[in-house]
């Protein structure tokens, strides 16, 4: 059943992960490290098995909130990223990479909500047999 809507949210948060790991290759939070894109591929991974485990409903709303709290953590970073620079913050000329988690955390959120919804139908119907 991956035609259902919370794959697209799902999906549109694997997005947000892969446009963040796109633009964001000139951070450097902690010096040499790559820390923003291991964050942005273990995000992308996190999706593809939460898409991928739909038929385990908890599993796949679980991996959502892992994803959502890593996302949560790497918002934080980047604003502290984005006050820590010179000049204080202006979008346009910063960038927009701390919106790509707050995409991904929403969609995640929505996702969620529709899951909990599919749980509760499936629910339903195993009562009426």
């Amino acid at each position: 059943m991956l035609q259902r809507i919370q794959t697209i949210w799902i999906f549109l948060a694997i997005l947000g992960a892969i446009f963040l790991f796109v633009t964001a290759q000139d951070f450097s939070v902690f010096g040499p490290t790559p820390f923003i894109s291991v964050v942005c591929v273990v995000l992308i991974l996190l999706g593809f098995l939460s898409i991928l485990s739909y038929k385990d409903r908890k599993r796949q709303i679980l991996l959502n909130n892992i994803s959502i709290f890593i996302n949560a953590l790497l918002l934080g970073l980047l604003a502290y990223w984005l006050l820590s620079l010179s000049g204080g913050i202006n979008f346009p000329e910063k960038g927009i990479e701390p919106l790509f988690p707050l995409i991904s955390m929403v969609s995640l959120f929505i996702a969620n909500i529709y899951i909990k919804k599919d749980d509760r139908l499936v629910k339903s119907v195993d009562r009426l047999r």
